[in-house]
């Protein structure tokens, strides 16, 4: 099987910092996979509430999340702090991407790169809705 790749953008639209807490370690006391996801979970309802919206509303539209990819390159231990930028790519008619790079705040250094994918969908119906045109503006940014 091919290794996976996520192309990091040239241009992220926000960044956030997140601390890595004793919560997220794994048995081995560096931050463990799921919490890599419950960090960028964190980023993009940070990036969400900047621009007005939740995951529930994004001008009356529901999200999900229907992809996830991580890729790991340096461990992160408790104390440590989080910089996370996000970008978003592939829009499409119902659907997009969200980019992240994770840095670490001391080093300077790449600690994980990842990917969402991100479907517009109507929580009554199950449907699956149009993306919002103000949400698609975002990719002029």
């Amino acid at each position: 099987m091919p290794g996976i790749r996520i192309d990091i953008p040239e241009k992220f639209i926000f960044e956030t910092e997140i601390p890595v807490r004793i919560t997220d370690l794994n048995y081995v006391g560096h931050l463990g996979n799921d919490s890599f996801l419950s960090i960028i979970h964190d980023a993009r309802a940070r990036f969400l509430r900047k621009y007005g919206y939740t995951e529930l509303d994004v001008e009356g539209v529901g999200t999900i999340v229907n992809n996830a990819v991580i890729l790991y390159k340096s461990q992160l231990f408790y104390g440590d702090t989080v910089i996370i930028k996000v970008a978003l790519k592939n829009p499409g008619h119902m659907s997009c991407d969200f980019i992240y790079l994770l840095l670490d705040k001391k080093t300077g250094k790449e600690a994980a790169r990842a990917q969402t994918g991100f479907v517009f969908m109507d929580y009554k119906s199950g449907n699956l809705m149009d993306m919002p045109a103000q949400f698609r503006a975002l990719f002029d940014l």
